[in-house]
């Protein structure tokens, strides 16, 4: 049985995942907090819905974009928060070679809807 946090995160990921196959970088920045804290593949640290924006209008424009996420990860925190983990792999032309990451959003209800509060990617590798 799905528990409501698995929803709603399943949700939001339908969402991204059909917003980033199209590049639609203004309903991508929707799913976000007017306060997210977005670290992408860039080393910047983008800020807020217009930060967002600005991070996903910057991406080239690839032809076929698309993203999976598997060893989904997620914990409840309280009513208004959901921690998620999972490994994003996007594929960004056709017969290019995937791309996974490690990704983690902190998701808060806010103004009555859920939104994206923290956005953080990182390498699979290990650093050290």
């Amino acid at each position: 049985m799905q528990s409501a946090a698995d929803g709603t995160v399943s949700g939001i990921i339908e969402k991204w995942s059909a917003a980033f196959n199209r590049l639609d970088a203004r309903t991508l920045a929707s799913l976000y907090s007017r306060n997210v804290f977005f670290f992408g593949s860039k080393s910047s640290l983008y800020r807020g819905n217009e930060g967002v924006a600005a991070y996903f209008n910057a991406l080239p424009r690839w032809g076929s974009p698309t993203v999976q996420f598997t060893d989904r990860t997620i914990a409840q925190v309280n009513p208004d928060l959901i921690n998620f983990a999972a490994t994003a792999t996007f594929v960004v032309e056709e017969g290019a070679a995937p791309l996974s990451v490690k990704i983690t959003w902190v998701i808060a209800r806010e103004d009555g809807d859920w939104k994206i509060v923290s956005h953080h990617v990182s390498s699979q590798a290990p650093l050290l």
